[in-house]
């Protein structure tokens, strides 16, 4: 008699029981830290220090200078100040007496010396990208300039352009030119701080541009060269273009620094940049407003002006540097 199928050996189910959702996926064994992500973390580790020195030495005199400048601060920072919105501003933008001549001499200077040092620079950095003889001693008598400070190249200065006993008088005297008075007279005092500011640091510009010389291949001027370029084609064409970047470069740092030129016109004419204001760029305006007439919320927008402006020539010449580039 055949066997019922309901008699047959049932086989047991192994198929697990499922897991009951915890809403949250399993975690498995933590992924060791490959190499990249423990020197990231060492990284901003190292610089923790420096990015805390930024903070506290950068960061906070700004945000404590903007936030004074919408004050009536006068006679004592910690005084008790009241806030009056944009009138420093709208006070320093419509002073046509001090704030206008001042930024309009701070451009002017700022122009004039850095074109001059740029192609000054930049000649005296083609001539010396050939080796030659006594080299070292050339460059050595260029450096010259940059070892004395800006208070002790204004004293220098002050001795040698004195109208009465300095030795510049005497020297063009022996040429037929009559005495000059110089630092002493109101319409030359600010172009002869301008050469001064040229001779100061026009080797700066020397050593930057000749270090970006010595960078470029030397075979597109070659070429040139075969094909029969003059001098001036080759550097307009080859040279020029090759050394941009770096031009750029040391055209933007300097031109930043000229615009925060102050120590040399102090110390040539002290406060208010002469009796007349003459050489007063907006540096030495909002120090004489800080430290001699103690208006310190028009002094911190006068900065802060000061500062955008500056933000201003840099992101113009960034943004040459991109067209040209292109």
């Amino acid at each position: 008699m055949s066997r019922s199928t309901t008699d047959a050996p049932s086989i047991p189910d192994t198929t697990p029981a499922p897991i009951a959702s915890t809403g949250r996926s399993p975690r498995g064994p933590k992924a060791p830290r490959t190499f990249e992500q423990a020197n990231r973390r060492l990284k901003w580790l190292m610089l923790s220090p420096a990015l805390a020195f930024v903070g506290l030495m950068i960061v906070f005199p700004l945000i404590f200078t903007v936030n004074l400048s919408f004050t009536d601060a006068f006679g004592a920072v910690n005084a008790d100040n009241r806030y009056i919105g944009l009138q420093n501003y709208a006070d320093a933008l419509t002073d046509a007496r001090r704030f206008w001549p001042a930024a309009w001499r701070t451009v002017i200077f700022t122009v004039v010396a850095v074109t001059l040092e740029v192609v000054l620079g930049l000649a005296l950095a083609m001539l010396m990208r050939k080796a030659f003889r006594g080299m070292r001693v050339v460059r050595t008598v260029l450096m010259i300039p940059l070892l004395a400070t800006p208070v002790a190249i204004g004293i220098l200065w002050l001795l040698i352009l004195d109208p009465t006993n300095g030795i510049a008088n005497h020297l063009l005297g022996f040429v037929g030119i009559p005495p000059q008075e110089f630092l002493g007279s109101v319409s030359q005092s600010l172009p002869t701080l301008m050469l001064i500011d040229v001779w100061q640091w026009t080797p700066m510009m020397t050593l930057l541009l000749l270090a970006g010389l010595t960078t470029l291949p030397e075979e597109p001027e070659e070429a040139a060269r075969v094909d029969g370029a003059t001098a001036w084609q080759r550097f307009r064409h080859i040279i020029l273009p090759m050394l941009w970047t770096t031009l750029l470069t040391a055209l933007v740092l300097r031109a930043v620094d000229a615009l925060k030129t102050f120590d040399i016109l102090y110390a040539t004419k002290g406060a208010g940049g002469g009796s007349s204001f003459e050489v007063e760029t907006l540096n030495v305006y909002a120090y004489g407003l800080t430290f001699d007439y103690q208006e310190y919320g028009l002094a911190s927008a006068v900065l802060v002006l000061f500062t955008l402006f500056i933000i201003g020539v840099v992101v113009l010449l960034r943004l040459r540097s991109g067209r040209k580039s292109a």
